[in-house]
């Protein structure tokens, strides 16, 4: 059996659903769905950037999912899910924004040791 290619793309609750959300994306994952495993993701961890407000965000995640399948994104042929729903999300990037601390804070100290370091920034 062929493994197929998995898709993987996300959209934020911003407000309504507008022509530049389906012709920017929507219209395109409703076709590469029939190719293509696809996940496609309501992004309201993104959203709380712009909107603190969570109960604001939680009716517009509903929304977009509604959006998003009116549209043609099915369900059974894609996996729509919300991202704050999978807490190996907030894990993953929890651990990641570790990592990036701790090779900063190694890369500064070098740079600090190596003061001719060209491609270090001062500190």
């Amino acid at each position: 059996m062929e493994e197929r290619i998995r898709i993987l793309s996300g959209m934020r609750p911003t407000g309504r659903f507008h022509l530049g959300n389906y012709l920017g994306a929507a219209k395109n994952w409703v076709e590469l769905q029939n190719k293509y495993d696809c996940y496609y993701f309501v992004a309201d961890y993104h959203a709380l950037t712009t909107e603190p407000d969570g109960h604001t965000v939680e009716s517009k995640v509903f929304d977009l999912t509604a959006d998003l399948i009116a549209v043609g994104i099915d369900p059974k042929r894609s996996v729509v899910y919300q991202q704050s729903k999978v807490p190996e999300i907030a894990e993953l990037s929890s651990r990641s924004a570790s990592i990036r601390s701790a090779a900063l804070s190694t890369s500064s100290r070098r740079c600090r040791r190596l003061r001719s370091c060209p491609s270090c920034f001062r500190w």
